[in-house]
């Protein structure tokens, strides 16, 4: 292996999993991290815990464990971090294709997680990248959290769904659609506030095509940490209007981040499904 190269390991052992606890506590603070009798419990009996290492260091890990809707089994993506300072290296991208091999070999063909859709940078990864699709908006999904990340702000959730036999799920791809396309018709009409941040100044009436787009900001994070007024103002907007498509059909099946500096929001991009998809899933996800 070269140096500065990602290594992807699956983890069975305690000391490797003690490691892994370790790390979520670095991340989300050491509270609530899993205890290590949990994630090697689910190891072994359908789970899966992956470990991102450089240079022998574990600084990116994913923990998975088995769900069941009673119809099916399908693996359920609890968890992913990596170290605040590996974070530019794709290392949650490579944790999980590694999850999808994974759990194509002991047998799955649906992963599921749940993930903040304001986070932009996990919203491109999850539908633009990996392919998979969300029709399920869940308000409040873990109640109030007090992690370094989270606290402050229901922590309200996509819950997607990876169809991991297949190449990509989402069959909407960005550069079908201009920008300018995507700024005027957004369901969530913005402005920028005193503070230069972007925050919602409307909600447009749902489209009467098969295609909707919904912006949001382009770094969430900072909003959140300069005024949360403006972040709750995103999160219960947001909330009314995924909540809204979904009751209605709609599916996100695309994302597109645009690489213009000054725009500060990227867009999710729905489409009417045929049929609904089965909702009774695993509520746990990454955070």
């Amino acid at each position: 292996m070269k140096k500065d190269e990602i290594e992807i390991r699956s983890l069975q052992r305690i000391e490797d999993l003690n490691k892994v606890r370790k790390l979520e506590g670095e991340i989300w603070g050491s509270e609530d991290s899993i205890p290590t009798h949990q994630t090697i419990t689910a190891v072994k009996n359908g789970g899966l815990v992956l470990g991102a290492y450089l240079d022998g260091q574990l600084v990116g890990f994913q923990y998975s464990f088995a769900g069941f809707n009673g119809k099916m089994p399908y693996l359920c993506s609890h968890i992913l971090g990596t170290a605040p300072k590996f974070r530019n290296k794709k290392i949650g991208e490579k944790l999980k294709w590694a999850q999808r091999a994974e759990a194509l070999q002991l047998g799955y063909s649906l992963i599921t997680w749940t993930y903040d859709p304001l986070e932009s940078i996990n919203g491109y990864l999850n539908i633009a990248k990996l392919g998979s699709v969300c029709s399920t908006y869940i308000p409040n999904c873990y109640g109030e959290m007090e992690d370094l990340l989270n606290s402050g702000l229901p922590s309200d959730r996509f819950l997607v769904e990876w169809h991991i036999e297949k190449e990509k799920s989402a069959t909407l791809k960005d550069a079908d659609f201009s920008l300018d396309t995507m700024l005027h018709n957004s369901l969530i009409q913005w402005q920028r506030n005193e503070k230069d941040l972007p925050v919602p100044s409307g909600i447009l009436p749902l489209p009467q095509h098969d295609i909707a787009f919904v912006a949001v900001p382009k770094d969430f994070r900072n909003i959140r940490e300069i005024n949360m007024e403006a972040a709750m103002d995103w999160r219960m907007k947001s909330r009314e209007v995924f909540v809204n498509l979904f009751e209605q059909g709609w599916q996100v099946t695309g994302f597109h981040k645009n690489s213009i500096a000054e725009l500060p929001v990227q867009f999710y991009i729905l489409s009417k499904k045929n049929e609904r998809l089965l909702k009774e899933r695993c509520v746990h996800g990454e955070n």
